[in-house]
C-alpha cells in the first residue's frame, strides 16, 4: 500500500502530465483516458464514461443505504498560449491549463485514492470529472445526459483554486459564491446604400451607439451594494472597409454579470427590451441571442456548514468572504438543482491570476483540497 508521500507524488506527476497535454472544452478525449486509467487503479464500484460526451463518473458505495454526495472537477483547458518555461509546460500550441483544472482533477483523483482505502459507511460518494466548464456548456451537457439522471445526489460540492488568497486558506460564503454571467449578441439589419447617398439606406451606427450608451447607464459595478450589474462591451462589427458604401448591418456583443439568478433574468429582459426599442426607433431589424451562460453558484446553508466543519476539523484557516466572486462558474447549474456549495482554495498571494499566460497550479495545495472533500464526505456518509 502506498504511503501518503507516495500518493501525493503520484498525484503531482499526474497533474504535471495533464498540464503538458491540455485540451479545450468538449475535446477532452485524451484527458478523459488518462483519468480513467488512473481511477481504475483505485477500484471504484462503478465507472461511467462519456457522460456529457467526454465526462467521467466514479462511484464509491457504502455497505448500507444512505445519502449520496457528489464532488465535481473540470477536465478542460483554455485557448491561451503558455509563456512558462518549466519542464511540464504545455506541449500544445495555443492551449494551456490556465484555470488550474489540472490541479482540480488531481484533487479528485486523490479523493479516489482515499475512498478506495476508506469506503463510505452508508450511501455513496460520486466523483464527477466534468467537461467544458470554460465555455459554460459542460454542466448542462452532463445534467441533460440520461446516465446522470440516474445518480440523483443529495449534496453537490466543488472547489476552485483562488490566486490572491493565502495558500491552503479555505474561502467560503453563504448564498451567492460566484456571479451569474451571460453574453449577449445583438444583430441589427438595415439597408446598404452609397456613402454619398446614406439617406437611401438604413445605417446601424447611431443605434449601436445608443445601445452602448443606454446599457452603460444600467451598470452598478459595486459588488458590495444591492443590484450588482456589470455590462461589458466585448465586440462591435459594422460594414466593410469599402469607403463608398454606407453600412447596412452591424452587431454588438456584451457580457453581463449579476449577483443572483433572479436578478440576472430581470437584467436580461431589460436589455432585450432596450435593444429592440432602439432598433425600432432606427427602423432596423433586430435579432438577439445569448451565449456562454453561467448560473450563479448559490450556496446552500447546510452544505456550506459541512465545508466549515471540514476546514475546522483539519485546522485549515477559514476566510468568510463578504461579496461574491465576479467570475462565472457553471457548477451553478448543479447548485440550482441540488443542495450544494462551492468554496475557494487559496493558491497563493503572489500567484499569477487565473487565465493569465504565466499561471500554474501550485501542487502544495492538492492535499488540502483532498482533506476538505474527504472530511465533507465522512460527515455525510458516516465514514470514520
Amino acid at each position: 500500500m502506498e504511503n501518503l508521500q507516495q500518493r501525493i507524488e503520484s498525484l503531482i506527476q499526474l497533474r504535471k502530465e495533464l498540464h503538458q497535454h491540455p485540451e479545450v472544452s468538449g475535446k477532452e478525449l485524451e484527458t478523459s483516458k488518462k483519468i480513467i486509467a488512473f481511477l481504475e487503479k483505485y477500484a471504484p464500484d462503478e465507472i461511467i464514461t462519456e457522460i456529457g460526451e467526454t465526462g467521467i463518473v466514479a462511484i464509491y458505495k457504502g455497505k448500507q443505504t444512505g445519502k449520496t454526495v457528489l464532488f465535481r472537477c473540470e477536465l478542460d483547458a483554455l485557448p491561451i498560449e503558455e509563456i512558462n518555461t518549466f519542464d511540464h509546460r504545455s506541449l500544445t500550441n495555443g492551449v494551456s491549463h490556465k484555470c488550474g483544472h489540472d490541479g482540480h482533477m488531481a484533487i479528485l483523483c486523490g479523493l479516489a485514492m482515499e475512498l478506495s482505502q476508506n469506503r463510505p459507511e452508508t450511501g455513496s460518494v460520486i466523483l464527477l470529472f466534468q467537461p467544458a466548464e470554460e465555455d459554460g456548456s459542460g454542466a448542462q451537457k452532463v445534467f441533460s445526459d440520461p446516465k446522470f439522471a440516474l445518480l440523483q445526489p443529495d449534496y453537490v460540492f466543488a472547489l476552485h483554486n483562488i490566486p490572491g488568497y493565502k495558500k491552503n486558506q479555505i474561502v467560503i460564503k453563504n448564498d451567492t459564491f460566484s456571479c451569474a454571467v451571460n453574453s449577449m449578441i445583438i444583430k441589427l439589419k438595415g439597408i446598404t446604400a452609397h456613402a454619398g447617398e446614406p439617406e437611401m439606406g438604413i445605417n446601424p451606427t447611431l443605434a449601436i451607439a445608443k445601445i452602448a450608451t443606454q446599457f452603460n447607464q444600467l451598470i452598478q459595478a459595486d459588488i458590495a451594494k444591492k443590484n450588482y450589474c456589470l455590462i461589458t462591451p466585448i465586440y462591435i462589427k459594422m460594414g466593410k472597409k469599402a469607403y463608398g458604401v454606407s453600412a447596412g448591418a452591424g452587431e454588438i456583443h456584451f457580457t453581463v454579470r449579476s449577483d443572483s439568478n433572479s436578478q440576472m433574468k430581470q437584467v436580461e429582459n431589460t436589455l432585450e427590451k432596450r435593444a429592440k426599442t432602439i432598433a425600432e426607433e432606427f427602423n432596423l431589424k433586430c435579432k438577439i441571442s445569448w451565449t456562454q451562460g453561467f448560473q450563479a453558484n448559490e450556496n446552500n446553508k447546510e452544505a456550506t456548514n459541512y465545508i466549515r466543519n471540514s476546514a475546522k476539523t483539519n485546522n485549515f484557516e477559514l476566510l468568510e468572504k463578504e461579496t461574491p466572486f465576479t467570475w462565472g462558474e457553471d457548477f451553478g447549474l448543479f447548485t440550482q438543482h441540488y443542495p450544494g456549495a462551492m468554496f475557494g482554495l487559496g493558491s497563493g498571494i503572489n500567484t499569477p491570476a487565473l487565465h493569465n499566460p504565466d499561471y500554474d497550479f501550485p501542487d502544495e495545495i492538492i492535499s488540502t483540497g483532498i482533506s476538505v472533500f474527504h472530511q465533507i464526505s465522512k460527515q455525510i456518509t458516516d465514514a470514520h
